[in-house]
């Protein structure tokens, strides 16, 4: 288990997408979370006290989660250095990039000196299975997206929170770092070998006879060249009975990929529901989440309405907006209204 609560890393980077995990925690988990650290060139902030190591553990803060998220997850020597001056001022270290800490000498034996543990959240299982596609009870549902982060473990995690106000049994399936530090367990998908991806999401999403919904967290794009693999396996894995397409509408470009530039809705959708008919032919779309942050109240409703009547499928921004047209459609599609609670007024 990683001690809470968290001092959260923004470290050097000035990048928004960059800061994923740190921000994600902030924003789900704000309970335990104490405070930022960050270096000077660090224009982000995630709202909460600035705090050096010392500040931090005299908050109380027991471990200092590096929440960001670089081009291969790499720990660099920048990293490396703030980790060792973390342990020494008394904080356990977590990470969820791909490079690990236990591979990293000085700080294993940094974290033996001063008595500290290191906490590496992309470790799989070594019990996962190869995927079989047989069918599982249960309903499930997966995020897509037309790009790698564009919202998919907002959507997932306010679809929950959502759906759950209304009566309905629905549980978060973390697929990455940020998830599950978020949630406390899950499969770090793109850690997982490529044979055993689907087998994994089969693991995390087994059988379920209570009525309940599995929301699993989507990883990658169909559509991007470095990631279409993991979003293939998690199409099959996940066996959803539904999919909620997310994307980011100012986005210029693939993430990282700025010669390729973004598929279009439609696109997207009619191919994560060509590859998901693999394991379930009977998957259907329920709905558009689109990422408005960088748009006006005016601009994201309007969007937000075009893109509904142009797909014909209810569209919204989960955080901002709430998830009631897509929890309406899911009611439509799949549950029984006597079952049902209706919206609070």
């Amino acid at each position: 288990m990683i001690a809470s609560p968290y001092l959260l890393y923004l470290g050097h980077v000035n990048d928004e997408v960059g800061i994923k995990t740190s921000r994600g925690l902030a924003v789900f988990r704000p309970d335990e979370c104490v405070g930022e650290f960050r270096h000077d060139d660090c224009e982000l902030t995630l709202g909460l006290p600035r705090m050096d190591f010392a500040e931090a553990v005299a908050a109380g803060a027991r471990t200092l989660v590096l929440g960001i998220a670089n081009a291969g997850g790499k720990l660099g020597d920048d990293l490396v250095r703030d980790a060792l001056a973390a342990l020494a001022a008394g904080l356990d270290v977590a990470s969820g990039l791909h490079n690990r800490l236990r591979d990293e000498p000085v700080l294993v034996e940094a974290a033996a000196r001063h008595g500290r543990e290191l906490h590496d959240v992309r470790d799989p299982r070594s019990d996962i299975p190869v995927g079989n596609g047989k069918p599982r009870a249960g309903k499930r549902l997966l995020t897509v997206g037309t790009d790698c982060s564009v919202g998919k473990m907002y959507a997932t995690l306010c679809l929950e929170k959502g759906m759950r106000a209304r009566g309905l049994k629905a549980d978060f399936r973390a697929t990455g770092q940020t998830g599950i530090l978020i949630a406390g367990s899950g499969v770090p998908l793109d850690a997982v070998i490529a044979d055993f991806i689907s087998g994994a999401i089969e693991q995390i999403s087994p059988a379920r006879d209570d009525d309940g919904w599995d929301l699993i967290e989507g990883q990658g794009s169909l559509f991007h060249p470095s990631f279409a693999g993991v979003s293939t396996g998690l199409l099959h894995g996940a066996q959803p009975d539904a999919l909620l397409l997310c994307h980011d509408p100012v986005r210029p470009h693939m993430r990282g990929l700025p010669h390729y530039s973004l598929p279009g809705l439609k696109e997207t959708l009619e191919a994560n529901l060509q590859v998901a008919r693999l394991t379930n032919p009977a998957v259907q779309a329920v709905g558009i989440a689109l990422n408005t942050s960088k748009l006006s109240p005016d601009e994201a409703a309007r969007l937000c309405a075009a893109t509904a009547d142009a797909l014909g499928l209810p569209c919204t921004d989960p955080f901002a907006h709430g998830v009631d047209p897509i929890v309406d459609r899911i009611i439509a599609c799949f549950e029984p209204s006597s079952r049902v609670a209706t919206p609070s007024l």
